[in-house]
Parts: structure tokens; C-alpha cells; sequence
């Protein structure tokens, strides 16, 4: 069983910067395929940013390329997304999963073994 906390939201302001973070504890971090997803309020929880396990492999929504990277810290069981030129249109609880078998993506959502309880970053204009 795996548990995953992210940490790392807030209150911004348009154009400002943010890194989330999400600590894993139990099963093996490196075997696990994880990505972010994100939900605003009266929306459905959509695809951010995704990573294979060795990180040779990132994936992004197009409303976050450029602005958005993923990365993974192996040794310390750490998923980071790396948040520049934040906009209002980010405004949303943010959540790391994770999953042995599929590399999270916006059809794989229901099908992802792990999620964490979320962490909210509010980005005023």
C-alpha cells in the first residue's frame, strides 16, 4: 500500500511561481509510474503532468507546457511539479498518483492505483 502527501500549495499571484511536492511512504517509489491532476471548483479532475519511473518520460497537458515540469526523486520517494507563470486558470486542488502498471494519463485516471488527499493553490490575477 502506498501513501502519498503533497504539500507545497498556496495563495499566488499571476505570473508567480510554485513547487508542489509529493512524499510517497510504503511499496517501491521507483517502480511507480506517477503523474498530477488537478480539480477546480464545479469541474471534473483533469490531467496535468505525468512521469515514468526513471524519468526518462514526462508527459503534460497542453494548457501547462512551458510553464509546468515534473520530476522525481528516486531516493528520497519525492514526485516535485515545478509551477512558473502562474495563471488564475490554475487555481485548483492539485493531486500526485501513482501506479505500478499504467503512466497516468487523462484516460488512465480511473484506473490508477494511488492518490494523495490533495493540496489546494489559489492563483489570484
Amino acid at each position: 500500500q502506498v501513501q502519498l502527501v503533497e504539500s507545497g500549495g498556496g495563495l499566488a499571484q499571476a505570473g508567480d511561481s510554485l513547487r508542489l511536492s509529493c512524499v510517497a511512504s510504503g511499496g517501491t517509489f521507483s517502480s511507480y509510474a506517477l503523474g498530477w491532476f488537478r480539480q477546480a471548483p464545479g469541474k471534473e479532475r483533469e490531467f496535468v503532468a505525468a512521469i515514468n519511473w526513471d524519468s526518462r518520460h514526462t508527459f503534460y497537458a497542453d494548457s501547462v507546457k512551458g510553464r509546468f515540469t515534473i520530476s522525481r526523486d528516486n531516493a528520497k520517494n519525492t514526485l516535485f511539479l515545478q509551477m512558473i507563470s502562474l495563471k488564475p486558470e490554475d487555481t485548483a486542488v492539485y493531486y500526485c498518483a501513482a501506479d505500478i502498471g499504467v503512466v497516468p494519463s487523462a484516460r488512465a485516471m480511473a484506473r490508477l492505483d494511488y492518490w494523495g488527499q490533495g493540496t489546494q493553490v489559489t492563483v489570484s490575477s
